[in-house]
């Protein structure tokens, strides 16, 4: 398996320097030269596996010349060992849609089925090659938290964490603020989410300040992440989907890694109908889908915050797909974006999206009238981004059987949960304690020279 850049086609990577990079030299997203594919008797061997199974078989793909069979098997077992559920992922019905719950690891959230996968890769490669590597990461609410949760007393490694300040919820900020340990850092600052993501990635691009930390990142940029998140649609499609039955699946997405996950799924050979792109107000993948216009705008402040995100970086990859791997037109859209504050997508190029993609978006009244709802209905309590999902796949009314991406526990937007269904969902009891513990977090203004030089400092005196 060979990565390339989305900005430079020419260029191999191994996976271990696509790990440890995250982000390519160039500032563009590695991908796969080639995506290994299923036929329909491959697909016949996989259905009946085990989660941990099929996890094992399709990670290998993206990483066999780094881990062999027997250390791919380790890290998948000692990921979703403490999982609540005993095949990481659940799948329960609502009338006509499937909802595949995601949020049954550590954290509460989706983001723990990757993390928890690349948390023990890093162990793996660190200790082959004698690496240390400080890991820098945004979050616009689960990302960090799952990151820590996987990183956290790890050796050879540190963790810095980037979130806005109050534009996430309580207890999504306490559990990365209350974590103790000594190489877990979190700090919070006074912009958006796509600020700290502006910031992230411009520390990656400062070469000297990244090979200085030995700089690595978790972001949904990191491929091992989309790999590991294939994993789950290939899951649900064999416990929903009858043989050979195109389905959909509706996802709730800001900055594009998960559904781009499902594109992936469906190329290796699944046979999904329409991938649904569901946005809140923050709706800048609806616009660009319909329009063809890729323009970010202010970020609106929603009852969903972790898709109060207005530049999808995940985007970019399927845009290098579509324009037949041809970087040179990838490269002249940033540009275009950079300079201009925005890109358009010519009409055969936005047909193609829109052979695989669908997109709506849900205000945040109708997102607590679809809370109400399946609540009223099914006695089923959802997050507001799992309502977001649920609203678009109705508006959209589409053909066949439709999965839902449930991507976060509700316990964690509780304020919103409560007050459309009178009742107050309860954290699992393993991680009630995080709403007592003491937190420790930096407040900072987004200003990256400051930040770098508390980053160095961290570095320099807890080696």
């Amino acid at each position: 398996m060979e990565y390339i850049s989305t900005r430079n086609s020419e260029k191999k990577f191994s996976f271990k320097d696509v790990f440890l990079k995250g982000l390519a030299p160039d500032g563009g997203l590695f991908v796969p030269k080639v995506i290994p594919s299923y036929d329909f008797k491959d697909l016949q061997e996989l259905k009946n596996l085990s989660y941990n199974e099929l996890a094992m078989k399709i990670i290998l793909n993206f990483c066999k010349e780094e881990f062999n069979e027997l250390e791919i098997k380790e890290i998948v077992e000692n990921s979703y060992k403490k999982f609540r559920v005993q095949n990481t992922v659940e799948i329960k019905k609502i009338e006509n849609l499937s909802l595949l719950e995601l949020f049954h690891g550590p954290t509460l959230a989706f983001k723990d089925i990757a993390m928890q996968i690349i948390g023990h890769m890093y162990d793996k490669i660190l200790k082959k090659n004698n690496l240390k590597i400080n890991i820098i990461v945004a979050t616009s609410g689960d990302t960090g938290a799952a990151a820590i949760n996987a990183i956290k007393e790890r050796k050879n490694m540190k963790i810095f964490v980037l979130h806005p300040e109050s534009k996430i919820s309580e207890v999504q900020r306490k559990f990365m603020t209350t974590v103790e340990s000594n190489n877990v850092f979190n700090i919070a600052l006074k912009c958006n989410f796509d600020k700290c993501q502006e910031i992230v990635k411009s520390m990656f691009a400062d070469k000297d300040f990244s090979k200085e930390i030995n700089m690595s990142g978790v972001n949904s940029i990191n491929w091992a992440r989309i790999a590991s998140q294939v994993v789950y649609y290939f899951f649900a499609y064999f416990k929903v989907a009858k043989q050979e039955e195109r389905i959909n699946f509706s996802v709730p997405t800001g900055n594009f890694g998960d559904i781009y996950a499902g594109y992936i799924a469906k190329k290796m050979g699944l046979p999904i109908n329409k991938l649904v792109v569901a946005t809140n107000n923050n709706d800048i993948l609806k616009r660009v889908i319909n329009s063809g216009i890729y323009k970010p705008q202010e970020v609106k402040h929603t009852v969903s915050p972790s898709m109060d995100i207005q530049i999808a970086s995940n985007f970019e990859r399927l845009i290098f797909d579509i324009f037949s791997c041809d970087a040179k037109k990838v490269v002249k859209l940033m540009n275009d974006l950079k300079k201009k504050g925005l890109f358009k997508l010519e009409k055969e190029y936005l047909d193609k999206i829109r052979e695989n993609f669908c997109a709506e978006s849900l205000s945040d009244n109708e997102t607590r009238l679809v809370i109400n709802k399946t609540y009223r209905d099914k006695k089923i309590i959802i997050d507001p981004h799992t309502a977001v999902a649920i609203g678009v796949a109705e508006k959209l009314s589409l053909e066949g059987k439709t999965v839902i991406l449930a991507t976060a526990h509700p316990a964690k937007f509780s304020d919103v949960v409560l007050k459309e269904t009178n009742v107050m969902p309860k954290l699992p009891s393993s991680v009630k304690n995080i709403l007592t513990n003491k937190e420790i977090y930096k407040k900072m203004p987004s200003d990256i020279k400051n930040i770098k030089n508390y980053i160095l400092e961290k570095i320099k005196y807890t080696k």
